[in-house]
């Protein structure tokens, strides 16, 4: 499975983007994705997940109510919608794949497959 992320730019506090992770190759096999995001200077940390099937989606409390994850099957793509950011929202985001259902989905250990990265960048 390869992953392409894509969306990230330079948006004002209180903007909006939209990332973008296309899946390629054995899309047959993903069972659940998810977002990360790693700041400078920081571990990576879970944002959101959902089932492939597009359903179950999960959110860090931190981005409740502001992101929201969605999944487009017949384009095999994973999306992540951010609202109202935040400079605390800076990061390289990125998208993963879990093809077994194994370890917690919030953590990035339970991914097999990873994208690129995507950097967001929030001014004030």
């Amino acid at each position: 499975v390869q992953l392409q992320a894509s969306g990230g730019g330079l948006v004002q506090a209180g903007g909006s983007l939209r990332l973008s992770c296309a899946a390629s190759g054995r899309t047959f096999s993903l069972l659940y994705m998810g977002w990360f995001r790693q700041a400078p200077g920081k571990e990576r940390e879970f944002v959101a997940g959902i089932r492939w099937s597009g359903s179950n989606a999960y959110y860090v409390d931190s981005v409740k109510g502001r992101f929201t994850i969605s999944v487009d099957n017949a384009k095999n793509t994973v999306c992540l919608q951010l609202n109202s950011l935040k400079s605390e929202n800076t990061a390289v985001y990125y998208c993963a794949a879990d093809i077994s259902y194994y370890g917690n989905p919030t953590t990035s250990g339970a991914y097999e497959y990873w994208g690129q990265g995507t950097l967001v960048t929030v001014s004030s």
